[in-house]
């Protein structure tokens, strides 16, 4: 079923919209939640909880690219039971690895002031991925948006494990050196 068909059943409140969202997401979401949480049952629990978020968002909201707002509401799902199970101590997994490699680039959010200013900083990334080639930008999002291990990325691009290590450090040495030329 295309896209917008299922977002019309959102919209028209037809339950078989979590069906076809299950049928044609429910993998997506749960490598996403996978790759954050690396426990089944609270993956699961995310992806549920996804498509109870997505009926209770659309309407009001009609998303553009039901693949990203779907992926979207699965990580923000799955940060969050990450950081509830693990509020005292930090757990392993790719979330944890891969917030530790990015760190170096990105100050830490703890206090108001910064946390205003997040929305400018998203931008500044954002700006800064437009301008790096496609294969660079790739490798980035999956590690540091969808926390793929470097193992997982290697396999989908084709490429030694290496030769992504490589990428990631160089293209976090390009975002540093970016963002303190910006005030980050």
């Amino acid at each position: 079923m295309e896209d917008k068909d299922i977002v019309a059943l959102y919209l028209d409140r037809d339950e078989k919209a979590i069906y076809e969202t299950k049928i044609k997401y429910g993998h997506y979401c749960y490598s996403i939640a996978y790759n954050i949480l690396h426990n089944n049952e609270d993956s699961q629990e995310c992806v549920n909880d996804t498509y109870l978020n997505t009926w209770n968002t659309i309407p009001p909201h009609i998303p553009n690219v039901l693949s990203t707002f779907i992926g979207k509401i699965t990580r923000r799902l799955s940060i969050d039971k990450y950081r509830k199970l693990y509020a005292d101590k930090r757990g392993g997994g790719e979330y944890a690895l891969s917030l530790d490699e990015i760190g170096e680039c990105v100050a830490s959010n703890n206090n108001t002031e910064k946390e205003v200013d997040e929305k400018i900083l998203v931008e500044k990334i954002n700006y800064f991925l437009s301008r790096i080639n496609t294969n660079e930008r790739n490798v980035f999002v999956c590690r540091y948006f969808y926390f793929d291990s470097i193992e997982e990325i290697a396999n989908r691009f084709n490429y030694s494990q290496s030769k992504v290590k490589m990428m990631l450090s160089r293209t976090r040495d390009k975002l540093k050196v970016y963002l303190e030329k910006e005030g980050y």
